[in-house]
């Protein structure tokens, strides 16, 4: 039998479960990308806070490209379970907080009736870096943001019906490894409504807030291996079933255009800015994340924590992350960035998350920008080297140039056409140059292209 609520009572006793009736909330917010990582981040945050005292704050799952996690979660009432993996015992926690899934099967209607609903407050997004359609310049791509599986025309129309019926705006909630995903959102939706409908621009402009995040919790993949171990442990199978890391962060611009819940009182951290906090994690950790699965694949690895705990990578994972991006920005009063990158190893080399490289490794042209030349360029202004992460770009325009390597990334076929047939020089000022397909405000001198064809011995 699955998860349901007709089989909560059949859970063994140490699995967690819904402290509140969950059948009895209304949503309060609707998701975009409910993928693992929502589920196992601010869906779990959303049930300890409704299960600490507040109420009506279910959530209605966006998917947007497949109906796999609609056929997962729908039949099982909208529950899962997380299960927190470590080398300690396992905690398992049911999920009680999502109350359905749209897919691309039941269409836009039901999402713009909820988008449109006096009880939704907050509309979040996890679409990961692609999903905002923006082209190299920072521009919004138009077509992509018109087509299939984009959010950009479903959250129009449901602002349309909020504000033809005089209800009050929404807070906007990024929620993806962006620097300053909120502006990013706001200048995104805005250049679209300004074709979609001006006025309606002007009303979002005036009701809405587009408040910025830090979203930190690593969240594999999950198996059929791990579906199996959940089932064995509940006696019951979650085909929606999670499996992640004990640490979580979730760090919020106070900026809401309306109620939320008390998510502080559940370990979210409400700041004024949160500049530093995702820098941190975009530079430390996503940076170092990606250049392991680049380096680790390369030298043969298959998780991070194989990767980190290769001699050769783990001395270059330092030296990017306590040197090359700590020392790239002014941390927060209190934020102590050699405890956080102790934090990280740590974390990285755990061996019972069993992290795919692979899984990283994905939409590298999306992430590199923030994770790696950000960084670059900042460090460069300052008259320093970034060794670490030069050898990790070495290692992806590797990848790009070797056409058996897989590449799993939305301009694939641009950037293989422009890593291969020529020097290496050339490939690489096609990739990172001026004009080239990964803009940013670093262009590599000769000597960084250098250093980039070198191996880590």
């Amino acid at each position: 039998m699955r998860l349901s609520r007709g089989t909560l009572a059949q859970l063994p006793f140490e699995a967690v479960r819904p402290g509140y009736a969950h059948a009895e909330q209304a949503v309060g917010i609707v998701h975009f990308g409910i993928g693992a990582f929502h589920r196992a981040h601010q869906a779990w945050y959303v049930d300890r806070a409704m299960a600490a005292g507040d109420r009506n704050w279910s959530i209605l799952g966006v998917s947007l490209r497949s109906d796999d996690v609609a056929s997962q979660l729908n039949p099982q009432d909208g529950l899962y379970t997380v299960t927190e993996r470590s080398e300690q015992p396992s905690q398992t926690r049911v999920i009680g907080a999502v109350r359905g899934v749209c897919g691309p099967a039941q269409g836009a209607k039901p999402v713009v009736h909820r988008l449109a609903s006096a009880d939704t407050r907050i509309v979040s997004f996890t679409v990961t870096e692609k999903g905002y359609c923006r082209l190299p310049d920072g521009g919004l791509d138009f077509e992509r943001a018109g087509g299939p599986g984009a959010f950009y025309g479903m959250l129009a129309a449901g602002l349309k019906a909020r504000r033809d019926a005089r209800l009050p705006g929404l807070t906007l909630l990024s929620c993806d490894n962006l620097a300053h995903n909120g502006r990013i959102l706001h200048g995104m939706l805005m250049a679209y409504l300004e074709r979609y409908d001006a006025q309606l621009s002007r009303w979002v402009e005036r009701e809405c807030a587009f408040p910025s995040t830090m979203v930190d919790r690593i969240v594999p993949a999950t198996t059929v291996d791990d579906l199996t171990l959940v089932a064995a442990r509940l006696g019951l199978e979650d085909r929606g079933a999670v499996l992640t890391e004990p640490f979580s962060q979730w760090v919020i611009e106070d900026r809401f255009a309306g109620p939320r819940p008390r998510l502080e009182q559940v370990g979210a951290e409400l700041v004024t800015d949160v500049e530093p906090y995702e820098t941190a994690k975009l530079r430390m950790l996503n940076g170092a994340h990606s250049a392991l699965a680049y380096l680790g694949l390369e030298r043969g690895h298959s998780f991070v924590h194989e990767a980190v705990a290769d001699p050769v990578l783990r001395g270059l994972v330092e030296q990017l992350m306590r040197i090359e991006a700590a020392g790239s920005f002014a941390p927060a009063p209190g934020q102590d960035l050699a405890t956080y990158a102790d934090r990280l190893l740590a974390r990285f080399a755990n061996p019972a998350l069993r992290h795919k490289l692979a899984q990283i490794a994905m939409d590298g042209s999306q992430k590199i920008p923030q994770r790696w030349l950000a960084t670059l360029s900042t460090q460069r202004s300052r008259g320093q080297d970034c060794p670490a992460i030069l050898a990790a770009a070495g290692a992806w325009l590797r990848r790009l140039r070797n056409p058996d390597a897989p590449l799993d990334d939305p301009m694939a076929t641009a950037l293989r056409a422009a890593a291969t047939g020529v020097d290496w020089a050339v490939a690489a000022m096609r990739v990172f140059g001026p004009g080239g397909l990964v803009a940013s405000d670093w262009t590599p001198s000769a000597a960084e292209i250098a250093q980039m064809q070198d191996r880590p011995a």
